[in-house]
């Protein structure tokens, strides 16, 4: 989760500089053709773009594996890849903002968007495609991606905020940030080289609790991570110091 923010939240002895903010709203609320909005985006942006484009494409991936063999690897190791990807364009976007000390309000927006589907849904969905497929497992899964729905959330309005160091970027993550559940997605990795998947040589890791065949299909314990994992991101109590 980059800090777009922090350009503009620097303090000198001359006149706050914006960052180039009133241009672009200028710009996106000039009425100048189909594809004015193009020209308001700044390069960082772009980046950002990048960033939701990977998650987008691990989620395409994690649904070819739910159409293909369940032993034929190929696709989920794909959909896991794209992931890390996204954390790169997502690190990227903030050093390219901090480096053209240009910030961006769409681009605010834009980071957090493509922060809940790459490190968010693409997660949950490729989850969802190696076995936690139950429909209890899927309500667990939704409570995940809406924990980083919320955590997101509250980052925009709070992070104006929260204590700054010398150079205005905010001292600590409030809650774990959602890229953290590369974690899970490092894990689902190793538990799909060792079999631990729907259809593999072990099964889903942990099994199942219940009767499959009943209206609920039981639940897998292992979806307990996502619950964790959600439950801390969206924590007031957690601070985590930022490098």
């Amino acid at each position: 989760m980059s800090l777009r923010s922090s350009v503009a939240n620097k303090s000198s002895g001359s006149p706050p500089d914006d960052g180039g903010q009133e241009k672009q709203k200028k710009l996106l609320a000039a009425d100048a053709g189909h594809f004015s909005m193009i020209k308001a985006l700044h390069l960082a942006d772009l980046i950002t773009e990048l960033n939701g484009f990977c998650g987008f494409m691990s989620i395409l991936s994690s649904m070819r594996y739910c159409l293909g063999s369940p032993t034929s690897y190929g696709n989920i190791y794909i959909a896991l890849a794209f992931i890390p990807f996204g954390l790169f364009f997502d690190f990227m976007d903030g050093k390219v903002a901090r480096w053209r000390k240009k910030s961006s309000l769409m681009g605010q927006e834009l980071d957090s968007l493509a922060d809940l589907i790459s490190f968010g849904v693409a997660p949950a969905s490729a989850a969802f495609a190696l076995g936690l497929r139950t429909p209890l497992d899927t309500l667990l899964l939704s409570f995940f991606v809406l924990c980083g729905l919320t955590r997101l959330a509250r980052f925009n309005v709070t992070v104006s905020t929260l204590p700054k160091d010398a150079t205005g970027k905010s001292r600590y993550f409030e809650g774990t940030p959602i890229p953290t559940s590369l974690c899970m997605v490092a894990a689902m990795a190793w538990a799909t080289s060792q079999g631990h998947v729907i259809g593999g040589e072990k099964g889903v890791l942990g099994g199942v609790m219940g009767n499959e065949q009943s209206w609920w299909g039981g639940v897998h314990p292992v979806v307990g991570v996502f619950v964790g994992w959600g439950c801390a991101m969206v924590s007031r109590t957690i601070h985590i110091p930022k490098p």
